[in-house]
């Protein structure tokens, strides 16, 4: 099934009282690798039940532009019609490597008992960083979740900066650091698993000029986890 959302089947009374849930906290995300950077962060609090990508299913069109060139609109929207409590872009752009940004988040009033945080790697084709729908913690105090990447499955790991980005489109398309090579014939076909899994990392190669790939093993090679976000609550 291919949707917005994986909307999980919730069982529940008309006449349930909610659980009781942190209604305002604080949220660090950290770039833990070495030379990627993540384009605009989303974050959003939200109901339980809803998921903006599940392992082991397709990625919705949404999720889809997301991990592939970092346009967050249209999962931004999704989470939005659900009431959710959203911050957009809290770095104010790319987040470089060992940097943090900081933001607050306010859920009173709402049953927004569940976190997400997603944002794609640069330079990759189509890897994304995905915190997925967890427990808002309900006690005082900071709690720290180191998050992986993910492959969204939608393309080739082809490795070649040729400016890609747009849904469907071959190649990645920047690297930020400018420590990218040039004349790649492409280090991987497509992917036989074609929803949403655990990225194997980037591979690179030793080749400015030619070879396999355009990145620079020595550098752009990462490992999971590649963020930690931090959650305090008040």
């Amino acid at each position: 099934m291919k949707n917005s959302f994986y909307a999980a089947a919730v069982a529940a009374s008309l006449t349930a009282i909610p659980a009781a849930h942190a209604t305002d906290f604080d949220v660090q995300i950290t770039n833990l690798s070495n030379a990627i950077y993540f384009t605009p962060f989303l974050a959003a609090a939200h109901p339980a039940g809803n998921n903006l990508f599940v392992t082991g299913q397709p990625a919705s069109a949404n999720l889809q532009a997301m991990a592939e060139g970092g346009d967050i609109s249209g999962l931004e929207a999704d989470v939005m019609a659900l009431g959710a409590t959203v911050v957009s872009n809290p770095a104010g752009g790319l987040l470089a490597p060992a940097a943090s940004t900081t933001f607050n988040m306010n859920t009173d009033g709402t049953s927004n008992d569940r976190l997400t945080i997603v944002a794609m790697l640069l330079p990759t084709n189509d890897a994304f960083a995905g915190l997925n729908a967890i427990e808002i913690p309900t006690e005082p105090g900071s709690y720290s979740f180191d998050v992986p990447a993910y492959d969204a499955g939608t393309e080739a790991n082809d490795e070649l900066l040729t400016g890609g980005g747009a849904p469907g489109a071959p190649g990645m398309p920047a690297d930020p650091g400018g420590l990218a090579g040039t004349g790649g014939t492409g280090a991987a076909a497509v992917d036989t698993n074609s929803n949403v899994h655990i990225h194997r990392g980037s591979l690179g190669d030793a080749n400015a000029t030619g070879g396999g790939s355009d990145l620079d093993s020595s550098v752009h090679r990462w490992l999971n986890p590649v963020v930690r976000v931090t959650v305090t609550v008040n």
